[in-house]
């Protein structure tokens, strides 16, 4: 079994555990900021799905200079956040799918210009950078429809608002 698609089990349930908080997210909820140092309930849900996008270009390129990304585009509708998250998971998927054993061995560096953060074998930068920031911003997201009393869907078992 490729490393890619050993991934996939895990990489198939965070990502729905991330979309059932992303379908409670209401259209009049989106600019919702639950501090002045927060992004919107809308930025951080369009994050959600952009994360995901990095997970092809770690495959294929050697690595990530962030002083040349441009500011994504912020979806404006909870339709228009789940479509991009849909989109992006699976293309993401399809390349985990592909990725060989030799890919995922690969070093992968972070950037900003001359300033490097660190070099990883893409594996890890695709289980951090991808997986576990995730789920870091899902835990955030949980958090805002809690705030919101936004009934909070389950990911791991039942929550508070869901019976057992």
């Amino acid at each position: 079994m490729q490393p890619g698609t050993a991934l996939i089990p895990e990489f198939d349930q965070e990502t729905a555990g991330t979309r059932r908080m992303l379908e409670r997210i209401p259209a009049d909820a989106l600019n919702f900021r639950p501090h002045e140092k927060s992004w919107t309930l809308g930025q951080l849900a369009t994050h959600c799905g952009q994360l995901l996008s990095w997970t092809r270009p770690t495959l294929e390129l050697n690595e990530l200079d962030i002083a040349n990304i441009p500011p994504a585009r912020e979806r404006t509708t909870p339709e228009s956040i789940l479509r991009h998250f849909d989109e992006q998971r699976a293309d993401a998927r399809a390349a985990l799918e592909a990725a060989s054993a030799a890919v995922m061995a690969e070093p992968w560096t972070m950037r900003a210009g001359e300033r490097e953060f660190f070099t990883l074998p893409k594996m890890v930068c695709i289980r951090t950078f991808v997986f576990n920031h995730s789920v870091h911003h899902r835990g955030q997201l949980s958090v805002y429809l809690r705030l919101l009393d936004i009934p909070v869907p389950g990911v791991y078992g039942p929550t508070a608002d869901e019976a057992m």
